[in-house]
């Protein structure tokens, strides 16, 4: 699958929506976490939205290579403490042990992972540790082409709030919430849920 995503990488970031979205979800979470996890980071807008919680450190993990490369180009600029360490890997499951995280941020990314993914977040939280990720309507999604292949069958797709934060309830998680993200791109509205919950 990381070929799929090699070949978006070179221009994932003229598309406003996806840096939008992170910055949603990480305002979501609490300040100060030890360690953050960024789960299929692309080209690392949320791992580079998450420095402005001063966490201690942040993991980003991604199956594209090219994404990470690109990520860690502009690191160099937006990261000088180097408080991020990127790397290319299956996010399913983390290489993190069990309650080592603090925080799990996925940002437009669950509708290629599944629910399993949601399990592993679980795995890798602390208790009280807090989750922030974004997930497509059923009104808005239709997978097709390319993606349409890649799209976990055993994923709900919700269609409301509700159906959203239930996401996270179902597996495990407390004080789920969801809430709309739209933007105007001029040409058309994006929206996707953003679900936050808590280990």
């Amino acid at each position: 699958m990381s070929t799929l995503f090699d070949a978006d990488a070179a221009g994932y970031d003229e598309d406003t929506f996806h840096p939008y979205v992170a910055e949603q979800l990480i305002g979501g979470l609490a300040p100060k976490p030890n360690l953050l996890v960024d789960v299929a980071a692309g080209t690392g807008a949320a791992a580079f939205a998450a420095l402005r919680l001063d966490p201690a450190a942040v993991f980003a993990i991604d199956l594209s290579p090219a994404m990470i490369e690109i990520a860690r180009a502009k690191a160099a600029d937006r990261d000088p403490d180097g408080r991020i360490s990127w790397h290319v890997g299956s996010a399913v499951p983390l290489p993190i042990g069990d309650g080592e995280a603090d925080a799990v941020v996925c940002a437009s990314a669950l509708h290629f992972l599944g629910p399993r993914a949601l399990a592993d977040w679980r795995r890798v939280l602390r208790p009280g540790g807090k989750l922030a990720f974004s997930m497509v309507s059923s009104e808005r999604f239709k997978p097709t082409g390319k993606f349409a292949d890649v799209f976990p069958r055993d994923l709900r797709v919700p269609g409301t709030l509700d159906e959203a934060a239930a996401l996270a309830t179902d597996a495990g998680f407390s004080s789920a919430t969801a809430q709309h993200v739209a933007l105007d791109q001029g040409d058309r509205v994006r929206q996707v849920f953003a679900v936050f919950a808590e280990a």
